[in-house]
């Protein structure tokens, strides 16, 4: 049990360090772009974000979950050649629906920018979405393989190939004259440049080793079974990815209609800085995919219950302290880090978080369900929730810009986090901790009493932030709201901070000490 409990710990960590870097390195992509474009102009990337992603979502058809669910699956039980013709077969079929999308976005680009949003100039940045697709969505197929063989380093590899070549790109072209088009297409080299990346690493750490052995073709009838089977799980997974774009970019697309253009711009940096929660929660949202699916293959009720406990401590514990210090500062966190110029877009980012907080704990939630094999779950209350998002996006948003976006998505991740809650208990018949969860959230609003007693200005966000986290910490042991077991994950977080270790570990000592 205990190698379990360290596999979950273990690949959530090596994600959420990666997703930290990663989310570093896309601030410093916005950190740039805003001072290199105008407000404007920045706002005309804005716009061309929602389509990026629903295009990409569409165009990958919801296989790279189902390639994880699958691979992991069958390596489960040592069957190395369906492991290799899941890989195959997805492949194939992601390949000619990116070029499906890709002539969708063609095709669409202009009756948006000209007939729905009367803004000719966003024209060409969307037209230069199309290119973006079929390098991304073959990049997706090959993330999907790391994930279901827990290889998260190459996953996170793969990621940071793919944002560092966006950035220097982006870079290169707007300040030879492209402007927004320049950070768009930026975007899709950026991926060309993963895709070539993330085929190497496929190839050394995966088909070199795990996959040896050399397989026949086999019958038409045969690969048919297998895209159905891959469209069983995908088609649900697609249109909860679809749904989950309209929840993140809605507010987006409204504003697009009913607001100037730099107010996107504004509304794009809120949205981006509300979901630094999300890189705790997917960190462990990554990994319990397939461990559910793996405890569910083995039928072991004891090992899912633990997984699902760790999961909502893990999350709840790491993502309200972090919702709490940017709630608070709002306006210091935005002009430190895009300017001046976009502080306007505070009066969005403290609602938003706290969406981005309940859109947490769905991803949690959405995870498991998936790796139980029911990913109709996610999608049905994604659609539930991205309805109440654009109904309250279309009536907010004209009379109170950015904030009414902002409303809007956070009423709607409520609505699906505690629909998508709901049907994971009846699901596995394993209830949430309740009562840690609860200890967590009181020691959330005292942290937040406590940040209130400092200026909300750059000063008081860092001494602020110092003693909050500490009162924090301090009651959440007082509570007993931590498991001795969830140490692991700490431990684990320790032992990847090199020369810090010997200073960190009895900090852990004193933690694992007073955990209930």
């Amino acid at each position: 049990m205990s190698d379990k409990k360290s596999k979950l710990a273990s690949g959530s960590i090596i994600i959420l360090l990666g997703s930290i870097i990663l989310r570093l390195g896309g601030f410093i992509y916005r950190f740039i772009l805003s001072r290199l474009l105008s407000t404007t102009g920045y706002g005309i990337v804005g716009l061309t974000l929602p389509f990026q992603n629903a295009l990409i979502t569409a165009a990958s058809g919801g296989v790279p979950p189902a390639i994880a669910k699958y691979v992991a699956e069958y390596n489960a039980i040592d069957e190395e050649q369906m492991v290799h013709q899941i890989i195959v077969t997805s492949m194939k079929l992601m390949i000619f629906m990116a070029f499906i999308a890709a002539t969708v976005m063609l095709i669409i680009s202009e009756p948006v920018a000209i007939g729905m949003w009367n803004k000719p100039e966003v024209l060409m940045p969307l037209r230069l979405v199309a290119l973006i697709v079929p390098f991304s969505v073959i990049v997706g197929a090959l993330r999907g393989v790391f994930q279901g063989y827990y290889n998260m380093l190459d996953l996170f590899y793969s990621k940071f190939l793919e944002q560092i070549f966006t950035l220097m790109f982006a870079v290169i072209l707007v300040l030879v004259g492209w402007y927004a088009s320049g950070a768009v297409l930026g975007t899709a080299l950026g991926f060309l440049m993963a895709l070539v990346g993330s085929y190497y690493l496929y190839k050394r750490d995966i088909r070199d080793k795990f996959i040896t052995n050399e397989f026949n073709k086999i019958p038409v009838r045969e690969e048919l079974k297998i895209l159905v089977k891959l469209f069983k799980f995908a088609i649900p997974v697609v249109i909860t990815g679809i749904a989950e774009i309209f929840i993140y970019d809605t507010g987006t697309f409204f504003i697009g209609m009913f607001q100037p253009i730099m107010l996107a711009g504004f509304y794009t940096n809120a949205s981006a800085m509300s979901r630094i929660p999300l890189i705790l929660a997917n960190s462990v949202s990554t990994s319990i995919l397939p461990a559910a699916s793996e405890a569910d293959s083995l039928k072991d009720k004891e090992l899912l219950t633990m997984y699902i406990h760790q999961s909502y401590r893990y999350t709840a514990v790491t993502t309200l302290p972090v919702c709490a210090i940017i709630m608070v500062y709002a306006t210091p966190i935005m002009t430190l880090f895009f300017g001046a110029d976009y502080a306007p877009g505070a009066e969005a980012l403290w609602i938003l978080v706290t969406g981005m907080f309940f859109f947490s704990i769905y991803l949690i939630t959405s995870s498991m369900c998936q790796g139980l094999g029911k990913p109709q779950i996610p999608m049905y209350t994604l659609i539930v929730g991205s309805i109440v998002n654009i109904v309250a996006s279309f009536l907010l948003i004209p009379d109170y810009g950015i904030s009414g976006a902002a409303v809007a998505t956070t009423i709607a991740t409520f609505v699906l986090m505690i629909l998508t809650i709901v049907k994971l208990t009846q699901l596995s018949e394993v209830h949430l901790p309740y009562k840690d969860l609860g200890k967590i959230v009181l020691a959330y609003f005292i942290m937040v009493v406590v940040l209130w007693l400092f200026p909300i200005n750059i000063i008081g966000l860092i001494l602020g932030s110092i003693v909050g986290l500490i009162v924090y910490l301090l009651l959440v042991l007082a509570f007993k709201a931590l498991k001795k077991d969830d140490v692991v994950f700490i431990e684990h977080l320790v032992d990847k901070t090199g020369p810090l270790k010997k200073y960190l570990t009895p900090v852990v000592s004193f933690i694992y000490k007073h955990a209930g």
